[in-house]
């Protein structure tokens, strides 16, 4: 575990200092995870290398990164709250992701982005050299329930 700090803000990768509830109130309204359950949230957390971001003792944002340490990751949920933005907040959590020991030295780190290309790209992270060998399945609005 380690903590980082800049100023009155402070990133930990501790999962017990995470505030599943604060993490599930902006998962569950984002366009990503949408309804997402609390329980797949804390699921969620619990199985991934996270980079909690703090005001004093509010979770303010958040870097969560599926991976095995030692060859691959993939970097999601990442935010930070609308009213803490603006500050360069992101930037350094990335750049406290993107630095992380254990990240160093993988083959392959990936993400999926709708509209923060300049915030990654700027740490390296580009368009695949060959999209058409990359597949998936998505469900999109899989958490999304009828109103």
């Amino acid at each position: 575990m380690a903590q980082y700090t800049n100023g009155q803000y402070w990133i930990t990768t501790d999962t017990q200092k995470l505030d599943i509830d604060a993490i599930h109130a902006y998962l569950s309204r984002s366009f990503w995870a949408e309804g997402i359950p609390k329980d797949t949230v804390a699921k969620a957390i619990a199985n991934s290398l996270c980079f909690g971001l703090f005001d004093g003792g509010e979770q303010i944002g958040l870097a969560r990164v599926v991976t095995d340490r030692a060859t691959y990751a993939y970097l999601c949920d990442v935010y930070v709250l609308e009213t803490h933005q603006g500050r360069g907040l992101g930037k350094w959590l990335i750049a406290t992701v993107m630095a992380y020991p254990d990240l160093q030295g993988l083959r392959r780190f990936q993400l999926v982005t709708r509209d923060a290309h300049g915030l990654y790209s700027r740490h390296g992270f580009a368009t695949p050299m060959n999209p058409e060998r990359h597949m998936e399945i998505f469900k999109h609005g899989m958490y999304v329930t009828d109103k």
